[in-house]
Order: C-alpha cells, then sequence, then structure tokens
C-alpha cells in the first residue's frame, strides 16, 4: 500500500468517528438544565432531583441554572441559539411551551425548535383566597367579589402562565372587573397571599397546599379534572359546575431539535430512569406533583394542540408583547 493511499483512508477512518467522538465529547463534560424563572419556585425542586439523578445515571455533571427573562423567553431563545450537541437542557413548562409563542409573536423559536425529551411532572393549580376575603366556598367568593366589583385585583405567579389567563378567564365569564397583578414566580405568590398583598389567585399546588393544610391560606377549587390528593376536601371546578377551568400544568425537559440520536437516547433513558426511581417519585408525589414521565413523539403534536387552546385565551385577552410595546 502506497504511503498517499493510507493517508486517504486514515483520513476516511478519521471522518466515520468524528461525530459520534463529538457526541461522546459532549455527553462527557457538563450538562446545563435552564429555568426560565427565578430559583425559589415550584419548579426548583423538581428540576434539581431530577439533574443529580441523571447526573449519577450519565456519569457526569448536571448544574441547574437559572436563566431570567421576559417571562421564560430569554431562557428558551438562548438555547435555541446553542448547538444541538445535548450539553443544554431547557426545563420546560406549560406556561413556556405552549403560552409564550402565543405572546412573544416575534420570536425566532417555536416548538419546532425543540425536540421534547419528556413530559415529567403535572398537577392541578388551585385557586387560593386569603382568610380575610369573607368566603369558604367558591359561590361566597363570587358574591362577594361582585359587591365589590372594579375593587379587586387578582394575582398569578407570573405573567403569561396558565394562572394568568385562567383568571383571566374567571373575570370574562363572571364580569368581575379584576386587575391582573403578577408575581414573580410561584414562591413569591404564595408570600405575597399569605401577607395579604394579594387576596387571591390560581396558584400552584406545590407552593401553597402545606399553607392550606395549616389554615394560613384558603382554597376553593382545584382544577384537576379529579381532587388533588394533596386537598383532597378541596372540589375541582368540574365539580362546581364550571368544566371550563379544568387545566394541569406540566414541568418537562427538551433539547435543541436536531441532537445527534445517540445522545437523545442517553438523556432519554436517564430522565426516565430519574422519573421511574421510587424515593424521586415519592418526594414528588408528596410535593403534590404527579409522575406522569411521558415520552415519544405524540408530545409535540400534543404540545401543538394546547398551544391553540391557550392561543384562544391569549388572543382574547389582547396581551402579548407586541401590544405592551416591549420585549423587556
Amino acid at each position: 500500500m502506497s504511503l498517499r493511499h493510507f493517508a486517504r483512508l486514515a483520513v476516511l477512518a478519521a471522518g466515520l468517528v468524528l461525530v459520534p467522538l463529538a457526541t461522546a465529547f459532549a455527553q462527557s463534560g457538563v450538562t446545563r438544565i435552564i429555568i426560565g424563572v427565578p430559583a425559589g419556585g415550584a419548579i426548583d425542586p423538581y428540576a434539581r432531583m431530577i439533574a443529580d439523578h441523571m447526573a449519577k445515571t450519565l456519569g457526569h455533571p448536571f448544574i441547574v441554572e437559572n436563566k431570567v427573562g421576559a417571562s421564560g423567553n430569554v431562557a428558551a431563545q438562548y438555547i435555541a441559539d446553542q448547538p444541538a450537541d445535548g450539553s443544554m437542557i431547557w426545563l420546560g413548562t406549560q406556561a413556556f411551551v405552549e403560552i409564550l409563542p402565543n405572546v412573544f409573536k416575534n420570536s425566532r423559536w417555536s416548538i419546532d425548535s425543540f425536540h421534547p425529551i419528556i413530559r415529567g411532572v403535572e398537577a392541578p393549580l388551585v385557586f387560593i383566597v386569603h382568610p380575610g376575603v369573607p368566603a369558604t366556598t367558591f359561590t361566597e367568593f363570587l358574591a362577594w367579589a361582585k359587591q365589590n366589583k372594579g375593587k379587586l385585583s387578582y394575582s398569578s405567579y407570573q405573567a403569561g402562565t396558565p394562572a394568568h389567563f385562567l383568571g383571566f378567564q374567571m373575570n370574562e365569564k363572571f364580569g368581575l372587573d379584576l386587575t391582573h397583578v403578577p408575581s414573580g414566580g410561584s414562591g413569591l405568590q404564595a408570600n405575597a397571599l399569605l401577607g395579604g398583598h394579594a387576596q387571591f389567585g390560581f396558584a400552584q399546588v406545590n407552593s401553597t397546599f402545606t399553607l392550606v393544610q395549616s389554615g394560613k391560606l384558603r382554597a376553593l377549587g382545584t382544577t384537576g379534572n379529579k381532587r388533588d390528593r394533596s386537598l383532597p376536601d378541596v372540589p375541582t371546578f368540574a365539580e362546581l359546575g364550571y368544566p371550563e377551568f379544568t387545566a394541569k400544568v406540566w414541568f418537562g425537559l427538551l433539547v435543541k431539535e436536531g441532537t445527534p440520536p445517540d445522545t437523545l437516547k442517553r438523556l432519554t433513558d436517564a430522565a426516565i430512569a430519574a422519573h421511574a426511581d421510587p424515593e424521586i417519585r415519592k418526594k414528588l408525589e408528596a410535593q403534590g406533583f404527579d409522575v406522569v414521565a411521558q415520552t415519544g413523539p405524540q408530545l409535540k403534536s400534543e404540545i401543538r394542540e394546547q398551544t391553540a387552546r391557550w392561543g384562544r385565551l391569549v388572543q382574547a385577552s389582547g396581551w402579548s408583547v407586541e401590544d405592551r410595546g416591549s420585549t423587556k
């Protein structure tokens, strides 16, 4: 064999292993899980439990990083601008993935920019009132709110979330003339409700159920299709005669579309293992989550369907970045 022929074979062999080596390199470094909201809310405990387990499974560090801005849009765009090598995971939620595309009309990313790995956990929202509100049932709340029409505001854990638009839907349905006051995260909303700075609103079960159980806050209804095991005495809105308020929020993991198949499989297998771990499931369920661990190609189509549903509410509310004139 001539030296020139040998050199050509060597170049060809190097080309054949280049992609696998690049993938292995990406997966042997540090994987970052990016969250689009401040630390301290309902997302953080989930993210850190899953990250720790996946780190042990894959044998390299996972870092949870909060990249805050524009109701989560900054985090989504940041990941969409990075290489599709699996070194960065987006911790997606119903608000980030299904609602944001309807709000930020000029975004350079869409669901087509991402590949859903897993829908990890889901939970209903709970309609919470401060004990100073003279109501122990939703019917009593409506009577009080109508008597104070134009004087009240409703809280959400962040603008552009299901809590925001369910509140808008309630306002429109019952003609309450409420003002929307968003918080900077689910933990901050719980503190605002606890301190009486906000009197009522749709909130994360994870952030509020212990406060309800202790009597510091009062729950009048949940948005699940059945009663939540954390709040078994609280009726669903469907039971109250308002099935249109049925909704669940979810947390899950996504990577940039185009991530190599072998990397995608490793991440998916590690995510499935994390959600299947009995100790993690026990901890998540104790925090009010249902562990669903849904994977597969149908995830993206389901996300598209729900995006259309929330889009109708966003359009009806007139709330979008273009209307407000800012993406900050």
